[in-house]
Parts: structure tokens; C-alpha cells; sequence
């Protein structure tokens, strides 16, 4: 890898507080109930866990949203005709492979643009990336979702994917805002590609936050690591349980950890105690589940319009290729 091949912005250390952790903990654990962004647990540990999440067994996301990929790749190549790959929440972009073997094929790859909060799964991804498509150049910006950014490859044809389901993690209302504020910065020419977990049979579901290994409740926990180490805090790992829960109303699946005593946490670098009572939680993630009806309601809120819509066999999983409106 050469400094010609990749760019590495990372937004994240120019401001004053990387992520704001210390503002997002001091509200999200003084409120009723505690809660926190999921973007925390994505520390480089957090990162490498998400990574061998994605491999388990339980875990049916990433293989069947790999299967559409196979399937419509050269399809959505074909139709958007893109010279440039940008993915939000790239990690060890696994799956974009896919895509970026069919634009090769295609005579088309030029760039792939890398939006991601973990530096370190971003360098590591673009290493790999170069070595296996040699030319390749790869923009690497380091940054929150949550705050807008100017999308790398201005004027150049441009796909820009968002897999794995990563839109469920935010609420209703921050959902639609993500993808109308990237829709604002799509050129016309541009397409979105957006992974969509499908509502399904609950115990499948629980099941895949839940593993036999208990890989995501050591990703879960490792929320607590970072806020002691970035806060000056003394969680204590084994005081907190990893626990999954489904609300049908709102058709997500919820992320939390359970005090299993009454206690108190006490974080130095905010001046700040937190008490639990036992059983009581902090909601680390959601994650919400779609239906084609679902998506097309949350598109045209965001000022989007469906373009392509792809699901595996079982329904279990969707691409939905979206264009402004």
C-alpha cells in the first residue's frame, strides 16, 4: 500500500471530543430509560468483534445479503453504469467485494470511498483491498453518520451502499433524516444501495443477537470497556448481562445491558455516579426490521424513490436500490 493508493481523512480526530462520549454517556446515562449510540460498541475490538459476529452460524444477515449481492451485482452494474464505490460503515468490507469484483469485470473501478468510524478496521480493509485490486484508489474518511460530510469522487459515477441492514440501528425519524441528508448530496447520476433486514419469525431473530458463543454479548459488554477507558470509569464487566428483546409494535429487535445487582458506576472524567437498580438496563442497540411497504413509506419520506428491489428466496433479507426523486 502506497500513499498514492490510499487517503485517510479522519474527521473524528479534528474535533475536540471524538464521537462527543462524554456529552452522548452524560445524557444517555442520567436519562429514564439509560440508553446509548450504538456507534461506541465500534472500537477496534468492537470492530473485530462485529467481524466474527458476522461468520456465526445464527448470524444469517451477512450470508444472505452476500447471496442477493452474487445474484443482482451485475444487474445493478449494468444499470448504474458506476466508476466509484463509496459504502457507509464499510469494516472489513466483506461484502463489497462483490460489487467491486463485478465493476472490475465491468472495465469500471476507479475508486472506493470508505466511511467508517474505526480508523484502524478501515486501514486494515484498505490493505487488503490493494493488494487484491491492484490500482484500485481507495478514499478512507474516518466519521460519525450522524454529522454531514461531503461524499468522496465528486463527479465521477457513483454507487454508494449502506449494507448489512445499518439503517435499522436508527429510529424511525433518524432514518429518514440519514437518507434524506444523503440524498441532498447524490448527484443525478448517483444510486444508493441499502440493505434491509426483514421481519420474520421471532425466535430467528432473538437467536441472531444471541449467540451459542457468546460473541455479541463480549461485543455488547465492550461498550462498558470503552466508556472505561475514553471516561475514566469503573464498570465492572461481569455486573452487566448481555440481553436481546423484540418489541413486535415497533418491529426491532433491542440490545441492552442489564445491571445484575444494584450498584453504582462511577465515570471520573464527567465528575459523574450512576446508580442501577438491579435489573434495571442500558439499551445499546436497535435494530428494526422492514417490510417492502415499510421501505417504500421510509424512502419517499427521505425524499427517495425505490428503484430495484431484491430479496433472497426465504424473504429474509432485501436490497433496495433507491434514486432521488
Amino acid at each position: 500500500m502506497t500513499p498514492e493508493d490510499v487517503v485517510v481523512r479522519n474527521l473524528l480526530n479534528e474535533q475536540d471530543s471524538p464521537f462527543e462520549l462524554a456529552e452522548d454517556a452524560r445524557r444517555g446515562l442520567t436519562s429514564t430509560p439509560k440508553a446509548m449510540p450504538p456507534k461506541y460498541l465500534y472500537d477496534a475490538l468492537g470492530s473485530r468483534l462485529f467481524d466474527r459476529i458476522t461468520r456465526l452460524p445464527e448470524y444469517y444477515q451477512t450470508r444472505t445479503e452476500r447471496g442477493i449481492l452474487e445474484r443482482v451485482a451485475p444487474l445493478i452494474v449494468d444499470r448504474i453504469r458506476p466508476t466509484v464505490l463509496i459504502e457507509f460503515g464499510s469494516g472489513s468490507a466483506y461484502k463489497t467485494r462483490v460489487l467491486l469484483g463485478e465493476m472490475r469485470r465491468a472495465g469500471r473501478l476507479e475508486g472506493y470511498g470508505m466511511l467508517d468510524v474505526s480508523e484502524a478496521a478501515s486501514r486494515a480493509a484498505a490493505a487488503e483491498l490493494i493488494r487484491d485490486y491492484p490500482g484500485l484508489h481507495i478514499e478512507c474518511v474516518v466519521t460519525d453518520f450522524e454529522h454531514d460530510q461531503p461524499l468522496p469522487y465528486a463527479g465521477h459515477r457513483r454507487l454508494l451502499a449502506f449494507l448489512g441492514s445499518t439503517v435499522g440501528n436508527f429510529d424511525a425519524g433518524a432514518a429518514r433524516d440519514f437518507l434524506r441528508d444523503v440524498g441532498t448530496r447524490m448527484q443525478p447520476e448517483d444510486a444508493f444501495l441499502i440493505g434491509f433486514d426483514m421481519v420474520k419469525d421471532v425466535d430467528t431473530l432473538l437467536r441472531a443477537y444471541d449467540d451459542a458463543e457468546g460473541v455479541t454479548a463480549a461485543f455488547n459488554r465492550n461498550l462498558l470497556t470503552v466508556m472505561n477507558r475514553e471516561l475514566d470509569a469503573n464498570f465492572d464487566l461481569d455486573a452487566f448481562e448481555h440481553a436481546v428483546r423484540y418489541d413486535e409494535r415497533e418491529a426491532r429487535i433491542e440490545m441492552h445491558l442489564v445491571s445484575r445487582e444494584a450498584q453504582t458506576v462511577r465515570l471520573g472524567a464527567l465528575d459523574l455516579e450512576v446508580s442501577f437498580a438491579a435489573g434495571e438496563s442500558i439499551r445499546t442497540e436497535l435494530s428494526h426490521k422492514y417490510t417492502r411497504r415499510s421501505v417504500e413509506a421510509l424512502f419517499e419520506d427521505a425524499g427517495l424513490a425505490l428503484d430495484m428491489w431484491e430479496t433472497d428466496p426465504e424473504s429474509q433479507f432485501a436490497l433496495g436500490l433507491a434514486r432521488r426523486r
